[in-house]
């Protein structure tokens, strides 16, 4: 059976050019910062995201973590929306290893973090409250729909963070999904924040890791803590030598994923009894909602469509996220529909 994989575009497998790629990679021993591959990666990447520096480490957790950590002592305070993926999908990794305190915030509809609530999530200068070191922003945002944040927007909640002292780190995961989405270079999205993270292993298409990008003495700090966490490699050029491929062939085309999130909400919201949600489709995200009045839930759902061929992710009693990536083609939109129409008529 033919799978068609909505649940993630961390289904991704490596392109043809990116297993060759691997297969032939020039390697060293990174720890000893000697993997030509790995730091021909680090240089792409802090060029692409206009930073000084960058660091391959093995996912966007330990990414975002460093991050946390490199600007954050324990029982200071890390701003973020209630929505983050920090705090929603990350283990609770900075207050578990690095003894930090999420302030959270809501996020509105779009992403965004009011303005005025950054400014008074900054904690006063009180022996009562711990210190607001960072704020942390998210583009696209994965829990808000996938959509992608503007750079009038991330200027000026970058400008708010830094007027009250401080840094401001971006959860950019799918930046490159969030600058194709504008039409403008992601370091027109990042050049305002004081580091980020982006994946290679979502839309990018590449097997493992993401990159970590910031000042040369940011970046020296997060090389630590990458030891200290258990993440540094050795010959893994074998990896970056994907995520190379990943930066020079696989950005521009994440136009061509948005265009089928728009083809698949087309679709299925021609359904009777299915709803379009959280505003998709944003960039390659669409999300759903089934009437429950159907009397199937979306567990039950997803049992069906997948004796159709078809995954998708459970987001909600009644609801599903589903994501388009480089292995969805234009034929398989029809394929989802069908799918989708038939499970939801079938009994539980």
């Amino acid at each position: 059976m033919k799978w068609i994989d909505l649940r993630s575009d961390t289904v991704t497998l490596p392109t043809h050019r990116m297993r060759e790629a691997m297969a032939n990679a020039e390697l060293g021993d990174d720890v000893y910062g000697e993997d030509p591959t790995v730091n021909r990666l680090q240089r792409m990447a802090a060029e692409r995201l206009g930073k000084e520096d960058a660091l391959f480490v093995p996912s966007g957790t330990m990414g975002n973590l460093i991050a946390v950590l490199a600007n954050c002592g324990r029982g200071d305070e890390v701003i973020m929306g209630d929505c983050a993926h920090t705090f929603l999908y990350e283990a609770g990794g900075i207050s578990a290893l690095g003894g930090v305190h999420p302030h959270l915030i809501p996020n509105n509809p779009d992403g965004t973090l009011s303005i005025q609530d950054i400014k008074d999530a900054v904690r006063k200068d009180d022996i009562h409250f711990p210190k607001s070191k960072l704020l942390i922003l998210e583009n696209t945002h994965n829990r808000c729909g996938g959509v992608s944040l503007s750079r009038d927007y991330m200027l000026e909640a970058a400008d708010t963070a830094h007027q009250s002292s401080l840094s401001v780190h971006l959860d950019g995961a799918r930046i490159f999904n969030a600058a194709v989405d504008q039409g403008i270079s992601a370091h027109e999205l990042t050049e305002m924040v004081d580091s980020v993270t982006f994946c290679l292993s979502k839309g990018l298409c590449a097997p493992v890791g993401s990159v970590l990008c910031g000042s040369k003495a940011f970046i020296q700090e997060a090389l630590r803590l990458r030891k200290q966490l258990g993440g540094g490699m050795r010959q893994a050029g074998v990896l970056a030598a994907a995520g190379i491929v990943a930066l020079e062939e696989m950005v521009d085309r994440l136009a061509e994923d948005h265009h089928r999130a728009e083809m698949l909400a087309e679709a299925l919201s021609s359904i009777p009894d299915v709803a379009l949600d959280k505003g998709s489709p944003n960039t390659n995200m669409v999300y759903i909602n089934l009437d429950p009045a159907l009397g199937i839930s979306a567990k039950a759902c997803s049992e069906n469509l997948k004796k159709q061929g078809v995954l998708a992710g459970i987001t909600g009693s009644y609801h599903f996220r589903m994501v388009c990536h480089y292995w969805i083609k234009d034929e398989d939109i029809p394929v989802v529909r069908s799918a989708l129409e038939k499970s939801i008529k079938s009994p539980q």
